[in-house]
């Protein structure tokens, strides 16, 4: 969880108990009107635990400030601008959330990712695509809208083909051999990579298992015109943009992309994990 999330959510809190003492109430009587346990109340002002849009509407209630439910949501908004659970995220599906993506590459011109465990979306073959949706929507027990989402990737990609438009993608050679799906699967998805090399639109750097990493490969992310960075975690997205958020994630793509090889290289690695996958 980020510094910068956890602060809003602290600071909503104590906007929370403000509004409470405000009403003269105790924890205990708020909780007892609302029909929440103590410690749900607790939690909500002390920043353990986020609330939801229908948690501050019924807090604003419960206290005797209804008009206070829209503040309260303008600061849960600039809140979740920072993270973005899955939960709440794949509550309607997968699509959806492809959609939202699809908004930022359209609107963004220089395109930066690192990926350390997975083939990155734009670059990820239809079936490929499906075995991820659905590993993620079995984990987060979301609507299994795998096809609509799987669409609504591979449409993405023909930015790929959109002059004007660059992607700068680095992956690390593991993402290459992780066995994501049925190694007929993942031969299609290595054929995939190797032609992608020849696009004019795209840099593609890939990090051999024998180069000498500056930093470890952690998180996988995606920068978008030096204005955003979103971020994944298993709990959550994290959407920055704050300038010293952006640099400092643009100094590790740079450290990353600088242990990489491109071109015929790259090729090489790619070669070297298809045959690792035998005749499939």
């Amino acid at each position: 969880m980020s510094t910068d999330f956890q602060q809003a959510r602290i600071a909503l809190g104590l906007r929370l108990r403000e509004l409470r003492t405000e009403g003269a109430l105790t924890g205990r009587q708020l909780a007892d009107r609302l029909g929440w346990p103590q410690s749900k109340v607790s939690k909500l002002e002390t920043g353990r635990q986020t609330a939801t849009q229908e948690d501050l509407k019924a807090w604003a209630a419960g206290v005797g400030q209804p008009h206070a439910a829209q503040e309260l949501a303008a600061r849960l908004r600039v809140l979740e601008s920072h993270s973005r659970s899955w939960r709440r995220q794949l509550a309607a599906g997968h699509r959806p959330v492809q959609d939202r993506l699809t908004v930022e590459y359209e609107r963004s011109t220089v395109m930066r990712a690192w990926e350390g465990s997975m083939i990155v979306g734009m670059l990820q073959t239809a079936d490929y695509a499906r075995h991820v949706f659905g590993a993620y929507a079995d984990l987060h027990r979301s609507p299994r809208d795998i096809e609509d989402a799987v669409r609504a990737r591979v449409q993405r990609q023909e930015a790929l083909y959109q002059p004007g438009k660059q992607y700068h993608i680095v992956m690390w050679e593991a993402a290459l051999r992780a066995l994501v799906g049925s190694p007929a699967v993942m031969a299609a998805q290595l054929d995939r990579l190797g032609s992608a090399l020849g696009l004019n639109t795209l840099s593609l750097g890939v990090v051999p298992f024998e180069a000498s990493l500056k930093l470890p490969p952690a998180n996988g992310f995606w920068i978008y015109d030096e204005r955003l960075v979103i971020v994944e975690d298993w709990h959550a997205e994290l959407w920055l943009d704050q300038s010293d958020s952006v640099a400092l994630y643009r100094r590790v793509w740079e450290v990353l992309a600088g242990a990489a090889v491109y071109g015929s290289d790259a090729h090489k690695v790619i070669t070297r994990c298809r045959r690792a996958l035998g005749s499939a």
